[in-house]
């Protein structure tokens, strides 16, 4: 017999035997018969079938922590013990007998319809949810931070000036309503009952910290077991083997707390592996000592996928593009890989020993990451046919540290030029302990030249990878070392 997944869904306590890889949207759309969840890419690109996936977080579980997630890449099994939002959670209607009695519209889908930022409508419901999810997350509304939780959801019709305009009214709105001696900052400070009096979200949301609490959830499975599938984020796996997990026995990264802990020991910032990479911005020593990281965000995916893609997943998945990896790389990483026996410490740069190949035993389940607390400058770049959003041609990141214009050591690292995400040693020893000039920076371009080795595919022939990523390596030094580089010289 299949084992229960219990979770609530919108206000409704639910109980579902379908197998823990079932993904959500399939549920929410065939099982439940819940169709405002619209079905588009399957792939996490187009934000169509986003929804809320809410769990106990601050205050002892007295608080549900709400992130927009993209349903089609979500596993029922991950859903286990949480609170799963869809659109019609957001804005339900009431039925009596055979009249359906249509609640008013939120603040949210008001101002899409008073700006004519609706047409066909069936993004809409995606941007519902993403708004949605914005305003009880984040506890002091920007209008930029807005748009980007929004910018993972794509529409054909409107060109996003009156979504734009929608949003921008709306935070005015909202922000004029708060009571502006009471602190925004604490979770526990009646955030949720702000937006529940603002008609945001209906007043059962309310209810849920405390039915989350009695509700009793068994887990699903050991991720140190070599029997199961090991799902982090599945931000990738639910797209590329989707009817194969269906059929597999699986654990969840996201059951193990142990995996999502941040921690400092011995002078290194130690991050969980299950820590998902839109966790990353909140992380004090990470904004503080490296801001260049959290900024590049925007860079790697959209928000839903950056509240469900995990750091070690990133790392695991093995991607020779992998952005986050790439700059874990520059940073000297170092991985903690634990089995039944203990942990075994790899550096980063030792990790991949061939297209998807991993320095890694059977039954050895990565852990955490942990990163040096030093000083120094850090840089990431990315070329991808579109800015944001998109997967990389070519992507370099680099760390370096400088004293009196000497380089006391240096790290680059590389991605989309060999098969494996690269640390370039050669290049990263030769211009460590020398006087940075314009000869050692060319000397070092000679050798990134001999230690790549990319293929020309559908993100570019090979000499265009080469080419790029000079440009790439070039611009980090420029930000470096400006008054040192001559334009004319390098441009």
């Amino acid at each position: 017999m299949s084992q229960m997944i219990r979770f609530i869904l919108n206000d409704d306590y639910i109980e579902s035997s379908l197998h823990p890889g079932t993904v959500v949207l399939d549920f929410l759309r065939q099982d439940q018969r819940l169709t405002g969840t619209k079905e588009g890419c399957r792939e996490g690109d187009c934000g169509a079938c986003t929804v809320l996936l809410g769990e106990p977080g601050a205050a002892g579980g007295q608080v549900v922590e709400y992130r927009a997630v993209n349903s089609c890449l979500l596993p029922l099994g991950d859903v286990e013990g949480k609170h799963l939002v869809s659109i019609e959670g957001v804005n339900p209607s009431t039925q009596v007998d055979d009249t359906v009695d249509a609640l008013p519209l939120t603040p949210v889908q008001q101002q899409l319809v008073d700006h004519g930022a609706i047409q066909c409508g069936f993004c809409t419901p995606g941007f519902v949810v993403s708004l949605t999810g914005y305003l009880l997350s984040a506890r002091r509304w920007d209008n930029e931070a807005a748009v980007d939780a929004v910018a993972g959801n794509i529409c054909r019709c409107t060109g996003y000036a009156s979504i734009k305009r929608a949003i921008a009214e709306l935070l005015a709105q909202l922000s004029g309503s708060q009571d502006s001696d009471e602190s925004t900052d604490n979770p526990s400070s009646g955030h949720l009952e702000r937006l529940v009096a603002l008609k945001v979200v209906p007043e059962y949301f309310l209810t849920i910290p405390r039915r989350l609490q009695a509700l009793t959830a068994p887990g699903l499975g050991d991720p140190r077991s070599r029997s199961r599938t090991v799902v982090a984020g599945g931000t990738d796996l639910f797209v590329q083997k989707p009817e194969e997990l269906v059929e597999s026995s699986l654990s969840f990264v996201s059951k193990t707390a142990e995996l999502r802990q941040i921690r400092v020991d011995k002078k290194r910032l130690i991050l969980g592996a299950g820590i998902c990479m839109e966790e990353v911005k909140d992380i004090p020593a990470l904004k503080d000592r490296i801001p260049q990281l959290v900024a590049a965000l925007p860079l790697i995916a959209s928000v839903p996928i950056r509240n469900r893609a995990t750091l070690g997943g990133n790392i695991v998945n093995a991607s020779p593009i992998g952005d986050f990896t790439i700059m874990l790389l520059a940073l000297g990483a170092v991985l903690g890989l634990k089995n039944g026996k203990g942990t075994r410490e790899v550096p980063l740069d030792r990790f991949f020993k061939g297209y998807k190949k991993l320095n890694k035993k059977p039954g050895e389940l990565l852990a955490w990451i942990a990163l040096p607390l030093e000083e120094g400058f850090f840089s990431f770049e990315k070329v991808s046919r579109r800015r944001h959003l998109d997967i990389a041609s070519v992507n370099s990141a680099a760390w370096i540290s400088v004293r009196d214009g000497r380089i006391e050591k240096a790290r680059l690292s590389a991605g989309g030029v060999a098969p494996i995400p690269l640390f370039l040693a050669r290049s990263s020893d030769c211009l460590t302990g020398r006087p940075f000039s314009e000869e050692l920076l060319e000397q070092a371009l000679t050798l990134i030249h001999e230690e790549i080795s990319p293929i020309s595919d559908v993100r570019g022939s090979e000499q265009y990878k080469r080419l790029l990523l000079r440009q790439l390596v070039l611009a980090h030094f420029f930000k470096l070392f400006p008054e040192k580089l001559h334009p004319e010289v390098w441009i």
